[in-house]
């Protein structure tokens, strides 16, 4: 057997396995979600939360650093265009009187509270914690009440609060500077006392920065935020200095371990969500997490910019933008977060009809379908306008942005816009009602009208529709 009908036998097979080992109920995937980024221009340190009224709730850092902004829409969206309330701003002076930053807002035991950081207007560095409540259903209307500083064992700078339920019990996660750790910020965590302003109990340190990427510039592990999924805990967090080495890390426990135990956490030795020059988004970071409006799909929450250079102080610059997309499981559980996406429309997966979890990627530049797809970027196609006229649609690669999916010769590649009409008209396929059925699409050629794109022996081809249900299960897809 020659090493190309090998490589084809084994992809052939490691997808049979794959669909063989699949958990009870994961033969398809959530559906696609897609969203156009940047969500909101100048925002940062986004958080934003899905309330059980039917409304998603969106607050973020202002590049003024003077007070808290907040906006709602039914849809992730309709965020983009909402109108914005102010609902707080900072002191003349004293506490609370400066650098208002990372609101996070939380629903809890029936009332709204928000935590950010603040300095004082006499000492801007001076970052401490602090909490607002407010009663009313609709929390752009009503007061906000100050609920003061959280204390924590020590009295140094500390910011970044967030909350989470786990087994029953709530805890308060935070960054803060420990005495005696010649670091910026560690992570720690405490359980919460008798009402959510209020830590109770021991005070857990959960990591501190040390490796390569968490200390470029400045040794920071910040930002937290807790996903629980799959019987685990996943904890993401921020890390090094605001510009463009700024990048997300993750902690993960057991959803049965005890959080309050530092051993229970591991901490993967790279970042999950890092710059990428390919798509032009640089320093992403300070996630939260929400769920998609049919509630099927995780979505990370980022800010990030869409330039690497920045001149002074990072934290001067206005230009971090709220961004969201989808988050994609591994077979083993664990989150892919990929990389951040190009502006405009997220992407989605070509997901098999007839080989569950088995997408299109490209490999080498040629078009295949594989299982668990690694870098989950590969097989991320942004559905465009098509190249060959209104009423098409072209497939743009993720990761190799102006690279197109189109045949040649009847195979299928991911290859780099040419301008010529031939390569549009390649590029170019009419979306059409799957040939397998109800929620599925096929691509259909526009210069080779009856030929569809359709997997065989782990590649992708162009092909006639012969009418044969394997032909139509071969061709079809479902978007991730």
């Amino acid at each position: 057997m020659n090493r190309h009908l090998r490589r084809v036998a084994a992809l052939v097979l490691a997808t049979l396995l794959a669909v063989m080992t699949l958990p009870a109920g994961a033969a398809h995937a959530s559906p696609a979600v897609q969203y156009t980024n940047p969500l909101a221009a100048q925002r940062a340190d986004p958080h934003i939360f899905r309330h059980t009224d039917g409304y998603y709730y969106f607050t973020a850092t202002v590049p003024e650093y003077d007070r808290i902004v907040l906006r709602r829409a039914t849809t992730i969206q309709g965020l983009a265009s909402a109108p914005e309330t102010v609902i707080w701003r900072k002191h003349a002076t004293g506490e609370m009187g400066a650098h208002i930053w990372a609101p996070e807002i939380h629903f809890i035991n029936g009332r709204w509270y928000v935590y950010f950081a603040a300095g004082r207007a006499d000492d801007v560095w001076r970052i401490r914690m602090y909490v607002l409540e407010n009663s009313s259903a609709n929390p752009l209307t009503g007061t906000w009440t100050e609920r003061g500083r959280i204390t924590t064992p020590w009295d140094t700078f500390s910011l970044d609060a967030t909350t989470f339920v786990a087994n029953g019990v709530r805890y308060l996660l935070w960054a803060q500077q420990e005495p005696g750790i010649a670091t910026n910020s560690n992570l720690y965590i405490a359980r919460m006392g008798a009402n959510p302003w209020t830590i109770t109990g021991p005070t857990t340190r959960l990591t501190v920065p040390t490796l390569a990427w968490e200390t470029r510039g400045y040794k920071v592990a910040e930002g937290p935020s807790v996903l629980q999924r799959n019987g685990r805990l996943f904890l993401t967090y921020s890390a090094s200095a605001t510009d463009a080495n700024y990048c997300l890390g993750l902690l993960t426990a057991s959803a049965s371990a005890d959080p309050l135990q530092a051993s229970a956490w591991t901490k993967s030795p790279n970042p999950v969500f890092a710059s990428s020059a390919a798509t032009s988004q640089y320093g992403p970071g300070h996630n939260s997490f929400t769920v998609s409006e049919d509630g099927q799909s995780d979505i990370l929450v980022y800010h990030d910019r869409n330039y690497r250079d920045i001149s002074g102080d990072p934290l001067n610059d206005p230009n971090r933008r709220t961004r969201v997309q989808k988050i994609y499981w591994r077979a083993d559980g664990t989150p892919d977060f990929g990389i951040p996406v190009p502006d405009g429309a997220t992407p989605v997966r070509l997901m098999s009809y007839d080989m569950p979890v088995s997408a299109i990627r490209h490999y080498d530049f040629r078009a295949r379908l594989e299982a668990n797809v690694t870098p989950l970027a590969d097989s991320q196609f942004r559905m465009t306008t098509g190249l060959s006229g209104s009423g098409t649609v072209s497939l743009e690669s993720t990761n190799f942005p102006g690279y197109y999916l189109r045949h040649r010769s009847y195979e299928a590649w991911v290859e780099r816009r040419d301008g010529t009409s031939l390569f549009n008209a390649d590029a170019g396929f009419h979306r059409r009602a799957g040939l397998s059925g109800s929620g599925t699409v096929s691509f259909e050629s526009v210069n080779f009208p009856g030929y569809f794109l359709r997997h065989r022996a782990g590649q992708v081809w162009l092909e006639q529709n012969d009418g044969t249900s394997a032909f139509r299960g071969s061709a079809s897809f479902l978007l991730e």
